[in-house]
């Protein structure tokens, strides 16, 4: 499904999705497919089933979202790793 099919089927609503098929363009995530996983009373169980899922698949792609957005704009952060002054802090 498309973000526009979902956003009419689910008008007004919070949804966890799950990316079927997708891909990077600059520092956006564009996501050409997208199954609906749950939909949801408000944002916070929203994040609470996408924390869920996210826990028992965490290979897989999620977002939760509102159906309000005319588009997806999910920004992709660059994983920077371990901060070392953090990381000996810890250990000491």
């Amino acid at each position: 499904m498309r973000w526009m099919n979902v956003r009419k089927t689910y008008p007004n609503q919070w949804l966890v999705i799950e990316a079927v098929r997708a891909h990077s363009a600059r520092t956006k995530r564009v996501l050409d497919k997208i199954a609906v996983l749950e939909s949801c009373a408000d944002g916070t169980t929203a994040m609470q089933k996408y924390r869920a899922f996210h826990k028992q698949y965490p290979e897989r792609e999620f977002y939760f979202v509102h159906t309000s957005r005319k588009e997806l704009n999910i920004q992709e952060r660059q994983w920077l790793g371990i901060r070392r002054g953090r990381a000996a802090a810890a250990q000491g």
